[in-house]
């Protein structure tokens, strides 16, 4: 019995060719774990047009005659054959143009506010660890925090004794101070509460996250500052010089596309499509 549901959300195997070339049905299915998605026939899509890609490359290379000896990278993992060639067939063919400085000045002049340094919190805590899933523990974790914190209100001079005696974390030795913090070094939840004290107070309340309780204290607030255009030259020039890299292999592509004869698979700019 065919079940509609299943027919509706599953793609249905499609004969897949570039050229004449066949791409096999396994092959592709093979292919869609590198291409996740929401749905499996958005992922199917997705994997036919790469391995489509792919067998346009390959097959302009061998045209060509563009060959090339496979390569090591980083983590010395060798290049196939056929990424070899690709590499090679690219680098032939597309010239990219290295980003100038005039080039590199204007899009930070209009991009200022993405070259800000980020702001820098001088904090301490006092962490009551405590696991969610022991509901006892977890009670008694979250008073006796709230009993500090009342303590500390009276005597906001003994945090460091206090976070001493009862901080869980290795910061204890240093009487909770956990020195210059930067957004994304701590959980979002003490991030927030955190980020949203005045230099000088503590939280109100103790701040549950995933170790447990927290008693926050934000000491400092350095504000992020205009980093210079001579500080991030270097990196605008690596970002527009791989734009336009990214920029031009589209276009290749979209050529080889073009003028390809293309089944089963519509692919944006192809001359021919037909879905057998």
């Amino acid at each position: 019995m065919n079940c509609p549901v299943r027919d509706s959300i599953m793609p249905r195997p499609r004969h897949v060719a570039v050229n004449g070339v066949i791409i096999p049905r396994d092959v592709i299915a093979r292919e869609t774990q590198n291409h996740p998605s929401g749905t499996p026939i958005k992922a199917w899509t997705e994997a036919a047009r790469s391995l489509v890609v792919r067998e346009l490359l390959l097959q302009e290379a061998k045209q060509l005659g563009v060959r090339a000896a496979p390569l090591n990278d980083e983590a010395s993992r060798r290049e196939t054959e056929d990424e070899a060639s690709i590499r090679a067939l690219i680098e032939r063919e597309i010239v990219i143009p290295a980003a100038d400085a005039d080039s590199c000045r204007r899009y930070y002049e209009m991009n200022r506010k993405r070259f800000v340094s980020q702001d820098i919190y001088c904090a301490a805590h006092i962490l009551f660890a405590a696991n969610a899933e022991e509901a006892q523990a977890y009670t008694a974790a979250r008073e006796l925090a709230r009993a500090v914190l009342t303590e500390l209100e009276r005597a906001p001079d003994r945090f460091a004794d206090l976070a001493r005696l009862h901080s869980a974390c290795p910061s204890a030795s240093q009487g909770g101070n956990l020195g210059q913090i930067v957004r994304g070094q701590t959980t979002p939840e003490f991030e927030r509460a955190m980020m949203a004290l005045s230099p000088g107070t503590l939280t109100r309340e103790p701040v549950p996250t995933r170790y447990g309780f927290h008693v926050i204290r934000l000491d400092r607030k350095i504000e992020g500052r205009q980093l210079p255009f001579e500080a991030v030259a270097d990196r605008i020039a690596g970002y527009l010089t791989e734009s336009a890299r990214r920029r031009a292999i589209a276009q290749y592509i979209a050529r080889l596309v073009s003028r390809a004869e293309i089944a089963g698979i519509e692919m944006p700019g192809s001359a021919e499509h037909r879905v057998n």
